[in-house]
């Protein structure tokens, strides 16, 4: 068993911008091998959407998906969209919404207190 990782390499703008990065050196070790990808909490599913990019161009197999905590719906939604299975030791509800479609940001309430 081998552990790699990926690096953030732009933010991006919106929920899901974000993009991640293998380092060339474990991106040729990992080509044509079989990878699960494992995170501590999954939320909107950025990091994880791109670590599959990644992966897929490295040439990599993702089998699973991993996460201590998963929260709200996105992470399941995010692993099915892959066709892969989603392991997590805990879940919580959570609400995740485009800020066009944040109900606090339309009703023009401050999203923190002063």
């Amino acid at each position: 068993m081998h552990a790699c990782h990926t690096e953030r390499s732009a933010t991006g703008d919106g929920l899901y911008a974000a993009t991640y990065r293998l380092p060339a050196a474990l991106a040729e070790r990992i080509a044509g091998r079989r990878v699960a990808i494992v995170d501590d909490v999954v939320n909107a599913g950025s990091a994880v959407r791109a670590t599959l990019s990644a992966l897929h161009s490295a040439g990599a197999v993702p089998v699973a998906i991993g996460a201590l905590l998963t929260l709200g719906p996105t992470p399941a939604a995010v692993a099915a969209d892959a066709g892969l299975p989603l392991v997590a030791l805990a879940n919580r509800p959570n609400d995740l919404w485009e800020p066009a479609a944040c109900p606090r940001c339309r009703a023009g309430e401050p999203l923190a207190a002063p």
